[in-house]
């Protein structure tokens, strides 16, 4: 028989077992605490991508226009910094937040924007490789990338009105449009891949953000400007800025800058970003797609 007369409140003995947890509700406290797993976060994509797949051709196609009439906020907020900041190195720094506020309001909003769909979408057709899935992704895709210009060719075209906007601001638009989009096309392309990675990675970090969600998007989004990578929807908004202004003809904005972007940003969130993220989970998610 063990003797435990004079020993120390508290202490145990060697063959207990310890308690570190002492409740359900501290329990509940450690589950909310623990980081998902990259097997959850890939079933959490994966899930949402099987809801966007099966969604309306009406639902997406005015999502879609809304987030690419929206996407315009990024070009304007950043032009009205741009005009009211001096001519410095650092002004780059903070005329880039302005960037955020169109992805931000995109983004929270579940609005369709076609370069979150380059993984969210993609998961479903790589871990089922179903012509089902392949074509509903294919059907999303056009449906959004379609809208999503059309939107952002309606909001350069309104921003392009004589009185919508100040002068200046005016201005300050076409000298951040110039900035972005005059490039030749292998530039284009090359500077365009970072930024689909960067959105993917956006969307793979959302379910285990909780409610930083707002600063992983303004801090990714505000990289992408500084680091001046070129994105298809903001981009297409800057596009039809020069456009409407006469500044760029139709073929060679489509040659210049559009298709090599959307091949950049294509490669950057599905050929490098899923697939590197589908390999983390592929031999757990063989197990079984079901948590």
């Amino acid at each position: 028989m063990t003797d435990t007369t004079n020993r120390p409140s508290g202490i145990k003995d060697s063959d207990e077992e310890p308690q570190t947890i002492h409740a359900e509700s501290e329990e509940e406290s450690v589950t909310r605490a623990t980081r998902l797993s990259a097997r959850l976060i890939y079933e959490v994509i994966r899930r949402d991508g099987d809801e966007e797949l099966s969604r309306p051709a009406m639902s997406l196609v005015w999502s879609g226009l809304a987030a690419g009439i929206f996407i315009s906020l990024s070009v304007i907020a950043r032009a009205a910094l741009h005009s009211g900041l001096p001519e410095a190195d650092w002004a780059i720094l903070v005329e880039s937040f302005g960037y955020s506020v169109g992805f931000l309001i995109v983004i929270l909003g579940r609005m369709q924007l076609f370069t979150e769909n380059t993984i969210t979408t993609v998961l479903p057709v790589i871990s089922r490789r179903s012509m089902w899935c392949m074509n509903r992704t294919a059907r999303l895709w056009a449906i959004v990338l379609s809208a999503n210009v059309v939107g952002a060719a309606i909001a350069s075209g309104v921003l392009s009105v004589e009185g919508v906007v100040t002068q200046s601001l005016h201005e300050s638009l076409l000298a951040i449009s110039r900035h972005g989009v005059g490039e030749d096309a292998l530039t284009n392309f090359l500077r365009s891949m970072p930024a689909g990675m960067l959105v993917a990675a956006i969307v793979w970090i959302m379910p285990s953000a909780g409610g930083n969600s707002f600063f992983v998007i303004l801090t990714v989004t505000w990289m992408m400007a500084v680091c001046g990578f070129a994105h298809i929807v903001a981009g297409s908004v800057e596009l039809g800025l020069l456009m409407w202004h006469g500044e760029m003809q139709l073929g060679s904005a489509i040659t210049m800058f559009f298709l090599p972007v959307l091949a950049g940003n294509i490669t950057g969130g599905t050929f490098i970003f899923a697939l590197l993220s589908w390999g983390q989970v592929r031999r757990e998610v063989k197990q079984g797609d079901d948590l």
